[in-house]
């Protein structure tokens, strides 16, 4: 089984900025899942059978804003409006 790497809690996480899409027409968005690993990896792995998204898009495994929890993002980029 694997573990994942998590930073020293007291530490504030940094995210990367998101990139620009090369299509000016296009808008990222972050799709936030929030809390425990095993919880997160199940909302993952229930929203990949959906065909929703693959696993390997979403962020490593990191400390969230809410003490105690952790998060992974996924970033779409969709049309304009």
């Amino acid at each position: 089984m694997s573990k994942n790497f998590l930073p020293n809690p007291e530490e504030t996480p940094t995210l990367r900025p998101i990139p620009t899409p090369l299509d000016p027409e296009r808008e990222p968005v972050q799709i936030l899942v929030i809390g425990s690993s095993q919880g997160i990896t199940n909302i993952i792995h229930s929203l990949y059978s959906h065909r929703f998204a693959q696993i390997s898009e979403w962020s490593p495994l990191m400390p969230a804003p809410v003490p105690g929890k952790l998060m992974r993002i996924l970033i779409r980029h969709i049309p304009r409006q």
